[in-house]
Parts: structure tokens; C-alpha cells; sequence
């Protein structure tokens, strides 16, 4: 079956509104779901919808106005998330359920609405976004790295259940990309504190992340990637954009652990 309706979460803005945009130029009729119900650029074949992920009724309620209006849905793309940032000591514990309820929770509350459809047609896309960060924990920003990995896991999890039903999972692992999530990235309590013992450091780390993603590719290349799978006969279940965050992930894959740390700690610590 040919991919035509889509539901994404996180479709406001950044990656999300990207890859909105990109499918309905490819004639997709895109449900961009987001809490605020916006898009940044009208477009035919782009209907904003609100959606807070964190709801599951929010979640089945949408689904089931797609069905009504289009009789079909297609295809999913968990897309929503947020960061938060600062030391693992001190973070409590409302702080890191806060990064995991969007990120990863409300990506399961997503799925879980549309698989019943995708059951049923016997035909269904799920696409989940994660994070290089996923596979490669950075410093201070350990529990966005967590929730992302976790996702990563539910995906290839999850394609492992669905094998055979026509149902098939990718997770999509970007780099840096430039977007307004490096404005929007909260700081724990803990990295507030003007006398933590990681001040130093993290004042440092911070500059070099928000540089590096500043700099990042453009949300275009993550949409780009997921159109692609979108249109493949049969998605690939876990994939990097482009070459260099790809090595990044044969590195992960080949050097132990612990030099991999090492590196990492010496370049963000």
C-alpha cells in the first residue's frame, strides 16, 4: 500500500514542520499534530491539529476524526519531544519524569492509538524520532540521552512483535540540527545553582552544544530521511542522516566502551 495519510507529532515547528512540509509537497495528506495547533507555514495537504502527547484520549480522539474524515491512516511519525539540561546529581525527580513523559510516553501513547488501525488495514508506518544521543550518552544531558535511547529500543522492539502484519517501525537518529529546540531547552534546578560543582563545566559544555547546534544541518535532511522510508518497499529500522553522524554510529558500534567515554568526556567535559 502506498503511503497517503499520515499523522506527526510535533509538527509546529523544527524537524516536525519540515517533514510536514516535504511530504504534502510528495502529495501526502499530513495531520501535524502539536499542542498549540499551528504550523509555521500553511500549506495545502497540511491539516495542524492539537495534540498534546501526554494524552492518551487526545491521542485515540484524532485518530479517530482522520478515520472519519479520510477512512484511512497510514502512517505515524512520533515526533515530539523536549530536553532538559544539568547534572544527574541534584536532578529530581519530577525533572526526569518531565523528559520522559513527552519524549518517550507520549510517543507510546501515539502508537498505541494507531495500531488498532494499522491491525485492521493489515498495513501501517511507524516512525519514531530519536537522537544520535540515543546511542551516545553526552555529559549533562543524560536524561534526554535515556528517554532517547529508550525510544530507540520501543522501536526496534516493537518491529520485532509486528514482524509478519504488515506493520513495520523505523527510528530515525539526527545529529545536530538547527531548530528552535536549543532555545526551548530547559535548565534542571540543578543547573541553576551558581555554586554547583559543575558550574565550570557545564557553562562550557552548554557553549559548545548550542554552537554545534546552531550550526547543525537543516531539518529538511531529517525530513528528507523519513520521506524516503515512507516510500520504501520495506523501511529500514534504524537509520542515521547523513555519512558523518552515520560514522558517529560505526564508531559507537565498534571502539569500547570505555575509550568511546573517554572521547566523548574529553571533547564535552
Amino acid at each position: 500500500m502506498e503511503v497517503k495519510v499520515v499523522l506527526l507529532t510535533g509538527g509546529s515547528s523544527g524537524i516536525g514542520a519540515a517533514t510536514a512540509h516535504l511530504l504534502a509537497d510528495a502529495g501526502m495528506k499530513v495531520y501535524a499534530g502539536s499542542r498549540r495547533g499551528t504550523i509555521d507555514r500553511p500549506q495545502d495537504g497540511i491539516v495542524p491539529v492539537k495534540l498534546d502527547v501526554n494524552d492518551a484520549a487526545a491521542a485515540q480522539a484524532v485518530v479517530a476524526d482522520i478515520l472519519e474524515k479520510e477512512g484511512r491512516l497510514d502512517a505515524v511519525i512520533c515526533n515530539a519531544g523536549n530536553g532538559i539540561y544539568g547534572p544527574v546529581e541534584g536532578t529530581t525527580e519530577e525533572e526526569a519524569r518531565s523528559q520522559f513523559e513527552t519524549t518517550f510516553f507520549g510517543s507510546l501513547k501515539t502508537i498505541e492509538a494507531c495500531l488498532p488501525v494499522f491491525r485492521k488495514q493489515g498495513f501501517g508506518r511507524i516512525v519514531t524520532v530519536s537522537s544520535v544521543m540515543g546511542i551516545l550518552p553526552l555529559p549533562y544531558q543524560v536524561f534526554y540521552s535515556s528517554a532517547k535511547s529508550a525510544l530507540l529500543f520501543l522501536t526496534e522492539g516493537l518491529a520485532m512483535e509486528l514482524a509478519g502484519t504488515g506493520v513495520e517501525c523505523c527510528c530515525v537518529l539526527p545529529g545536530d540540527v538547527a531548530t528552535g529546540f536549543t532555545q526551548a531547552r530547559k535548565l534542571n534546578i540543578a543547573a541553576q545553582d551558581p555554586h554547583s560543582p559543575y558550574k565550570e563545566k557545564m557553562d562550557k559544555n552548554l557553549a559548545k552544544i548550542e554552537k554545534d547546534e546552531l550550526g547543525g544541518m537543516s531539518p529538511d535532511v531529517i525530513g528528507k530521511s523519513i520521506l524516503r522510508q515512507l516510500r520504501k518497499r520495506h523501511m529500514r529500522v534504524r537509520v542515521i542522516p547523513r555519512l558523518d553522524y552515520g560514522l558517529v554510529g560505526f564508531i559507537v558500534r565498534i571502539c569500547p566502551v570505555k575509550q568511546r567515554l573517554k572521547l566523548v568526556n574529553l571533547l564535552y567535559n
